[in-house]
């Protein structure tokens, strides 16, 4: 079927009006289509997509699914909408094709596409890939699971551009021709458990990144992640590595204090690790994962050493959001699982409060134990998850809740002294309280902002 037989005159169901629900739409109408978005969601709370829907002439509804969307030839999913849905069972049986947003979108993009997946680091390794591709020259959309749909730029990429994807696992599970040209899984550690019911199905799901790809293609694993090595995912794609603790048998490397590529037989050194601006073997991994993917595509070396030492890191991830009354506040709203709490807790040099917490998704937060018992003063718990994260910390420190981030907060300003440090690291989903994690982020930082700087209450009346 031609791309013009998929789209043009088609009813395009649309489940969702988060934002890559109405960016599908909108390209959906753009490419001449007949789009239909549905969402369960009250009208009050969807203001802002209903004003983009009507202005586009879009039809859509609201408080719920009707069967309007099983007269649709195929349906398009948001990334947060559960394929256990009864509606979507109901397209099921009645044979109506459903397809990802990252599948949708792909149909349109004239560009390259290079994806990359993983449990920790994709937002940082695709900002940082998307950085390289910049500095070389090439037209580059980055897009994806990081703020930009994929929808909402995939035909304006054009032939000798880049599109720079991030992609959950949720968009993988609908995918049907997805086919990157390069792509890379950073790791897999337990997320997403509740949704796709245990570690193989979640990791069978990121394998899917792959399952399109020919021997033109590329498929690139990290060599240091236990899962990927032991267990590791069929490709008719040309494999690579990249690893920070094997030079031998890696294609991207460290040696002697350096990044190193390993190349069409040849070796070239890339920058030294001191010289990258992000810090931690955790961003060294990702720094090696971007330029894994630039390598595939031939992007001058010069590129890559130019991003590495100017790319800053990402927002919501282990950003500095404020010292107050010589305590320092931590945004790291990004980590989503309890592998990125560990990695967050690794980074930190003084002691630490810390507050956690959200929608529970699966994997138990004992882990933090064994990294947190030298460094972690106390933790405050908030959202649904706080009685398992007390049932499953407690014993190991002080545990005490909050009814909102806010107060969270405070209570940290309230227990840390000059000198310490109190970090924001949720290791759960944020849907229970906020929109998304950013609006987490963005909560944090301005809760931060308003304790301002001076003497904190406590001191007034002594310690």
């Amino acid at each position: 079927m031609t791309l013009e037989e998929k789209i043009r005159g088609r009813r395009v169901g649309i489940l969702g009006m988060a934002r890559s629900g109405v960016a599908s739409a909108i390209l959906a109408k753009r490419k001449g289509g007949k789009p239909f978005v549905s969402d369960n969601a009250r009208a009050e709370l969807l203001s802002e997509p209903i004003a983009r829907l009507q202005k586009a002439g879009i039809e859509f509804e609201v408080g719920g699914h009707t069967d309007r969307l099983l007269g649709c030839d195929y349906i398009v999913v948001s990334p947060g909408v559960p394929l256990t849905m009864e509606m979507l069972k109901r397209a099921r049986a009645a044979n109506i094709p459903i397809f990802s947003e990252l599948e949708f979108a792909a149909w349109f993009c004239a560009g390259q596409i290079v994806a990359i997946t993983g449990t920790n680091g994709k937002t940082t390794t695709t900002s940082l890939t998307g950085e390289i591709f910049k500095a070389a020259g090439v037209p580059t959309y980055v897009c994806g699971n990081i703020g930009v749909a994929f929808t909402d730029i995939a035909d304006q990429v054009p032939s000798n551009g880049v599109a720079v994807v991030e992609v959950s696992s949720f968009q993988l599970e609908t995918v049907a021709d997805f086919r990157p040209k390069a792509c890379v899984i950073l790791n897999i550690t337990p997320d997403h458990l509740d949704r796709h019911g245990s570690m193989d199905g979640y990791k069978r799901v990121k394998y899917r990144i792959t399952e399109n790809q020919g021997p033109e293609d590329y498929f690139i694993v990290n060599r240091d992640d236990e899962i990927l090595m032991t267990d590791p995912a069929q490709t008719q794609a040309t494999r690579l590595q990249f690893s920070i603790k094997d030079d031998i048998a890696a294609n991207t490397f460290v040696r002697d204090g350096a990044l190193w590529i390993r190349f069409k037989g040849r070796e070239t050194k890339v920058i030294a690790t001191d010289e990258i601006t992000i810090q931690g073997p955790h961003n060294l991994q990702n720094a090696a994962a971007a330029v894994s993917l630039a390598m595939t595509l031939d992007i001058p070396v010069s590129a890559m050493a130019q991003a590495l030492k100017s790319f800053p890191g990402v927002e919501h991830r282990l950003e500095k959001a404020g010292v107050v009354a010589g305590i320092t506040f931590i945004n790291d709203s990004k980590a989503t699982n309890v592998d990125s709490v560990v990695v967050a807790i690794r980074s930190m040099r003084t002691p630490t409060y810390l507050i956690m917490g959200g929608r529970h998704k699966g994997a138990p937060y004992t882990p933090i134990i064994e990294v947190g018992k030298p460094m972690i003063q106390g933790v405050i718990a908030i959202g649904e998850s706080r009685e398992k994260i007390f049932n499953d910390l407690g014993k190991a420190f002080p545990v005490s809740f909050a009814a909102t981030l806010e107060e969270a907060v405070h209570k940290g300003f309230e227990m840390a002294h000059p000198g310490e440090t109190v970090l924001l690291s949720p290791g759960c989903s944020s849907f229970d309280m906020f929109e998304n994690f950013e609006h987490r982020g963005r909560v944090f930082k301005e809760t931060v902002a308003s304790l301002r700087n001076g003497k904190k209450k406590s001191e007034s009346v002594g310690r």
